[in-house]
């Protein structure tokens, strides 16, 4: 098993990319399966193959293609389970191959690793959607930001015990194979585990409107172009930065008897959680823009108020998140800075 590949689905995309660097970094070799339908992600790929020559291994592959998706299974020691479909508003166009995507494509991969001779460990990436609009929470405005009527919880978060609640056929498709994820390891004895991610955000990371908007609030500031604001902005998330997201993805991975068959809430917690206002002043301090916001209607289904109690996470890997907002946000800019062909604006300046 030690000369067998790491298995990254969907590893040519933000995280997939930064997770494959901190394995071939510790000369072990990557497997990268990857359809390549988001754009910008074959330059992920590119500077991937080029940097670590004959360590990283490409296949392009549809998750929703049952023997692609075994025949990479059978040469890797570990599976990072990335590939989906991400976006709530693709999800409600065309929710056939949203599920098609996210749902038969995780069955596929589960029942790979169930009839594999030897079974790899899998870390499927869920979301903090599966909780829906958390519409049970009371919530009050204070300043920028909405927060819980409950102290209790707008000190520690929502915890794993809060009730799913699927709402938009993305959080049906995600919420789904996070559920099967957990079944077949209690059904089969499976070394698998579901990390429900919030705001993950950092280098790599091509950021839209429908998914990763701290990177594309930070594109857009660059560029001097306008950040469309769904709702009053008062809205928070809890940020984690990507270093701190790869970090509890080794603990778990390397302990599977610590993490098998359970659902870990992956995020910035409290300390680091903020309104998208406050993380554009932020923006707009680090990078000197004049911002312009162009103002939409809230989008359905969309949490007025979401941050991770990740306590189970810290139990039991004694985990915590490292970089706070504002280093993490320094980071990704510099990183834009030296990329700024990814921008879009070759001439532009940063303070």
């Amino acid at each position: 098993m030690e000369n067998r590949y790491i298995l990254i689905t969907g590893g040519a995309g933000f995280i997939g990319t930064n997770l494959a660097l901190s394995y071939l970094e510790k000369d072990q070799p990557v497997h990268i399966f990857d359809n390549l339908s988001r754009p910008g992600v074959e330059r992920n790929l590119a500077e991937l193959l080029e940097r670590y020559p004959g360590r990283v291994r490409f296949t392009q592959g549809d998750m929703r293609t049952e023997s692609a998706v075994t025949e990479a299974v059978g040469s890797a020691r570990a599976v990072y389970h990335l590939a989906a479909q991400v976006a709530v508003t693709t999800s409600l166009e065309n929710p056939i191959l949203d599920a098609e995507t996210n749902l038969i494509g995780t069955l596929h991969l589960l029942e790979a690793i169930r009839n594999a001779p030897v079974r790899p460990t899998l870390l499927f990436t869920s979301t903090n959607k599966v909780y829906g609009c958390l519409k049970d929470v009371p919530l009050h405005e204070r300043g920028m930001r909405y927060e819980p009527a409950d102290p209790a919880l707008a000190q520690s978060g929502i915890g794993e015990a809060q009730p799913l609640e699927f709402l938009s056929p993305y959080g049906c498709s995600k919420g789904s194979a996070d559920q099967y994820v957990l079944d077949y390891a209690r059904s089969y004895n499976m070394q698998a585990c579901v990390f429900r991610m919030s705001c993950i955000y950092g280098p790599y990371q091509l950021g839209s409107e429908d998914q990763g908007w701290v990177a594309h609030f930070v594109r857009q500031a660059m560029k001097n172009e306008p950040i469309t604001i769904y709702g009053d902005g008062k809205q928070v998330r809890d940020l984690l930065y990507v270093d701190d997201l790869i970090g509890a993805m080794h603990q778990a991975v390397d302990d599977p008897a610590r993490s098998a068959g359970q659902a870990f809430n992956l995020g910035g917690a409290v300390e680091n959680s903020a309104s998208l206002l406050e993380v554009l002043s932020q923006i707009k301090a680090l990078t000197g823009a004049s911002l312009r916001i162009d103002w939409g209607a809230e989008r359905l289904g969309d949490q007025r108020w979401y941050v991770a109690n990740t306590s189970r996470l810290k139990a039991v890997f004694d985990w915590k998140p490292q970089v706070p907002i504002r280093q993490g946000l320094r980071k990704l800019i510099d990183w834009y800075s030296r990329h700024p062909e990814l921008v879009g604006q070759s001439d532009m300046q940063v303070a």
